[in-house]
């Protein structure tokens, strides 16, 4: 029997009276199926068994194809978790044309699991015709769909999402926050991130410890050294992840003026600050550092030792004396 009739015959049995039947025919299926099949999947993704609908959407995932995007849409609010996972999966891997209209349409769905998933459908895709709806959903009433929406655009690299991205940094959500200064470092043109760092300082004092670190990280990334004051300032933040980001920032800007506020910390408690503060030293050129550098070769963490002989090693320093 070719390929082609089995397949045929196979499809033919998704009508069987018995579900054990549908069930059989679509695992036999992952062997044969091709686009042909879409349509007669796409019915069965509307099956009464739960397990037949899993089965014709995981099939419609392995195709690809777009003309599925509506039928799995909808199977988002299937009554079985297992069918909406799966169903979300599949979106993710419709990559041809003909899916877009019912993505598009499907980011403006009323239900914000939807919504969701479709965003992130979206984001795969890459599709610039996406930035409208992705601008929009940036104002969801749901924090979850404002994330994907934030991240969507962070892949999808349009420059004319910086505005709506600076405006939702006083989203009440932190974690919106947080994934809006990386978005902004990703989307912004490079001409354009100098005139970020207004937005990344006040990030800077933001009451969420993760939207502070990440501002640090941002600030380092696009080389603003205005913002240096600042990343000092940070050094005395309360939380220590954001010390060491505001450190790891201020080496890459080569804030020289920074060393004498960085040397103290090669003398604190914790190992992470103490590394990261030796190589950032060595970044500077501090020479004043050596003394204090020179005892981290007897440090008990041995990562703090091998990047205070490295701290050394860059200032020239042979460590063996």
């Amino acid at each position: 029997m070719s390929a082609d009739v089995e397949e045929m015959d196979l499809l033919a049995r998704l009508d069987h009276p018995e579900v054990e039947q549908r069930q059989l025919a679509l695992m036999a299926l992952e062997e044969v199926v091709s686009p042909a099949a879409v349509e007669r999947l796409v019915s069965a993704v509307s099956d009464q068994d739960p397990t037949v609908r899993r089965l014709a959407v995981a099939l419609l995932e392995d195709l690809g194809d777009g003309r599925a995007a509506q039928a799995l849409i909808e199977a988002l609010e299937d009554s079985d978790p297992a069918v909406r996972e799966a169903s979300a999966s599949a979106l993710r891997e419709l990559r041809d044309d003909s899916a877009a209209g019912a993505l598009l349409a499907g980011a403006r769905h009323p239900n914000p699991v939807v919504r969701g998933a479709v965003l992130v459908a979206l984001r795969e895709r890459r599709d610039p015709r996406a930035l409208s709806p992705l601008i929009d959903a940036l104002r969801d009433p749901v924090p979850e769909v404002r994330r994907e929406a934030v991240v969507s655009l962070a892949y999808l690299r349009d420059g004319q999402a910086v505005p709506a991205l600076r405006a939702i940094l006083d989203d009440p959500d932190a974690r919106v926050r947080r994934l809006a200064i990386g978005a902004l470092a990703s989307v912004a043109p490079p001409v354009a991130t100098g005139a970020l760092g207004d937005v990344l300082v006040s990030a800077l004092r933001d009451p969420d410890w993760q939207v502070r670190a990440e501002a640090a990280i941002v600030l380092g990334r696009i080389g603003d050294r205005a913002a240096s004051p600042s990343l000092v300032d940070s050094l005395s933040d309360p939380f220590w992840q954001v010390v060491k980001e505001a450190v790891v920032a201020l080496g890459k800007l080569r804030t020289v003026e920074a060393a004498p506020a960085l040397i103290p910390l090669l003398a604190g408690t914790n190992a992470d600050l103490r590394r990261v503060s030796a190589t950032a030293l060595a970044e500077l050129g501090a020479r004043a550092a050596i003394p204090p550098l020179l005892a981290l070769l007897d440090d008990a963490d041995v990562d703090v030792k091998k990047s205070a002989a490295r701290a050394l090693a860059a200032l020239q320093i042979d460590d063996t004396s």
